[in-house]
């Protein structure tokens, strides 16, 4: 990695004091191409450091730590890709840091990663949802399983009121690698939730790192959810706790029941073709359907089924859950984003797989803890 020291006449500018002066060294080196992975630091011998300014070449200042007695600091996060940083320092000689002060400065330049492993959030910067979005991160490239534990610590929640939860290690539908927090309970309403990724410089294993740190937030909405009972054939709306409404509607037949458990609202769409080749059928059909609310990413829904003639009377869907489209409105204006649906006595005996969707309340908390990679 290299060092390079810094004095006053090696590119800085001294004062007039009288006494010994500072000799501070900055890692990486100035003038070679700094390898990935590594945090910044800076020391001083024979005298104090009493400011250290880093900025990459964006202008984004990187954050750190100066020690106590003023003989180091050391960057808080690594290192990124192909980065100019440039490192600022001022300090006093002598043990006592009563000596010279000398003001110094040093560039240098990090390689190339051999491909660049960016993040995608939900929810996105500045949501509002519902009381069981979990936060879920989507990586781009493969993360080795030998990586994890330093990329989870690097991630943060911070949540106003205080509540309690825990990452997990998910496979997405799509089969891309996933990692998700949950908290123990439903979201209180009103909460405010902030993310920190501290990833710039984190080695993501096959060749790929992190380029850049992560910032974002969201704010839990209005306390709402649903019950299906599929034996009543009935959707019950709760607000607070309390029951706001029913709604009459055919859920999955016995040859298909929909999939029972606790579901997250993880997108909605106004108007979508109902495509039976989506879920194993073929091209039987291409059903125009409005008001559709998505719960797995496998095609389970709550939308209208204008061509079901039965609907409230018998279950004989393929899994989803099909109203008038009257109703269908109601749902997809009750329920945000990140709200829940409950399905209560269904025949079905698959456990929705966690990655299928926002299905983190498929697990009881125990088996989601066991989900974290940091032992």
């Amino acid at each position: 990695m290299g060092s390079f020291v810094l004095t006053a006449c090696s590119g800085g500018s001294g004062s007039s004091d009288a006494g010994p002066e500072a000799r501070v060294t900055v890692s990486p080196a100035a003038g070679k191409e700094a390898a990935l992975g590594s945090p910044i630091s800076v020391k001083a011998d024979e005298g104090r450091l009493t400011e250290v300014e880093v900025k990459d070449d964006k202008g984004q200042k990187v954050t750190g730590q100066l020690a106590g007695d003023g003989s180091s600091w050391t960057s808080d996060g690594k290192v990124g890709p192909k980065t100019t940083y440039t490192v600022r320092t001022t300090a006093k000689g002598g043990k006592d840091g009563k000596g010279r002060k000398s003001s110094s400065t040093s560039t240098f330049t990090t390689r190339p990663a051999p491909k660049v492993n960016k993040l995608t959030n939900t929810p996105g910067n500045g949501q509002t949802v519902g009381t069981g979005m979990p936060v879920s991160v989507l990586f781009d490239h493969a993360v080795d399983a030998g990586k994890r534990a330093e990329i989870e610590k690097a991630l943060k929640v911070t949540t106003q009121p205080k509540v309690e939860g825990a990452w997990g290690w998910v496979k997405d539908w799509s089969g891309q690698d996933r990692i998700d927090w949950r908290p123990k309970d439903p979201w209180p309403s009103g909460t405010k939730v902030s993310v920190n990724g501290n990833l710039s410089g984190i080695d993501s294993g096959e060749g790929g790192w992190f380029a850049r740190n992560y910032d974002f937030g969201f704010s839990i909405g209005a306390d709402r959810k649903a019950v299906i009972d599929v034996p009543a054939h009935t959707l019950t709306m709760y607000e607070n706790g309390k029951p706001v409404g029913d709604i009459k509607g055919s859920a999955g037949s016995p040859q298909d029941p929909t999939r029972g458990g606790i579901h997250t609202v993880r997108s909605k769409n106004a108007d979508e073709v109902m495509d039976s080749a989506t879920i194993g059928y073929g091209d039987k059909w291409m059903l125009p359907s409005k008001w559709v609310t998505h719960l797995t990413a496998s095609g389970t829904f709550l939308h209208s089924a204008p061509w079901n003639d039965s609907v409230g009377v018998e279950n004989n869907s393929h899994g989803c859950f099909g109203m008038t489209t009257a109703d269908a409105k109601k749902i997809y204006d009750f329920l945000p984003i990140g709200a829940t649906v409950e399905v209560k006595g269904t025949t079905s005996t698959k456990q929705t797989d966690v990655g299928n969707g926002l299905e983190v309340w498929q697990e009881t908390w125990q088996q989601w803890q066991k989900r974290t990679a940091v032992k």
